[in-house]
């Protein structure tokens, strides 16, 4: 072969190894390209996170919001129940009011020498009396509590209801004319009461004693 020849065969080698200016370009184009995929996709794989955190967080604020929704219709449904309770055992206080009445009546007739009973008399007697401790123990087991009205008088559970001059000391209990109630340790009435206050006389005696011992001393002094 001729030394020509294998110039050109040589040249033409050459021109196909070597990359024309626009493959070059494209080369670059699409690495660029393959470079801003992978950040966007990155990028959207990061917002997608986010928003998973996010939502994640919504749920669990959801969720604590109506938990807390929960507990507090489950106190609102309790606290309406205590009160028809309350108000239930309020509207039948007048009833064990009735009921001691009767009771009272019929064992101070028993006492005032009158005839003597019959069986027919003590078993109402007795029926009236067991309607009415049943019907207390029903309603203590809900929380209904007597009131305690001895001793000094408490301005928080008991109700004056009249004054009278004795012996004792001043707003001390004399005596219930109407039983005080307590549910679930909340005040539904007050006892109402007879208070003490004492009496001029006795308030007198110790004036008077005094002033006898002070004339006694001033006698003696004089002698």
């Amino acid at each position: 072969m001729s030394g020509e020849g294998k110039n050109n065969e040589s040249k033409g080698t050459q021109n196909e190894k070597a990359p024309s200016a626009n493959e070059n370009a494209e080369v670059h184009q699409a690495a660029d390209g393959k470079a801003d995929n992978k950040k966007e996709n990155a990028a959207e794989a990061k917002n997608g996170e986010d928003n998973a955190a996010e939502m994640k967080e919504r749920l669990l604020r959801l969720a604590a919001e109506f938990d807390n929704y929960k507990k507090r219709a489950r106190n609102d449904i309790e606290a309406a129940k205590e009160t028809g309770k309350v108000e239930l055992v309020r509207d039948l206080l007048p009833v064990l009011d009735e009921f001691e009445l009767a009771i009272m009546a019929i064992n101070s007739g028993a006492h005032t020498g009158g005839n003597s009973s019959t069986d027919a008399e003590d078993a109402v007697v007795k029926g009236v009396e067991m309607v009415y401790s049943n019907m207390m123990d029903t309603l203590k087991k809900e929380g209904l509590e007597e009131i305690k009205a001895d001793g000094k008088f408490d301005p928080y559970v008991h109700e004056i209801i009249m004054v009278k001059e004795s012996n004792s000391d001043d707003g001390m209990i004399l005596d219930v004319v109407k039983k005080g109630y307590k549910m679930n340790s909340k005040l539904i009435r007050p006892a109402s009461v007879i208070i003490s206050k004492k009496s001029k006389k006795d308030s007198g005696k110790g004036n008077d004693s005094g002033d006898s011992n002070s004339n006694k001393g001033d006698a003696s002094l004089n002698g």
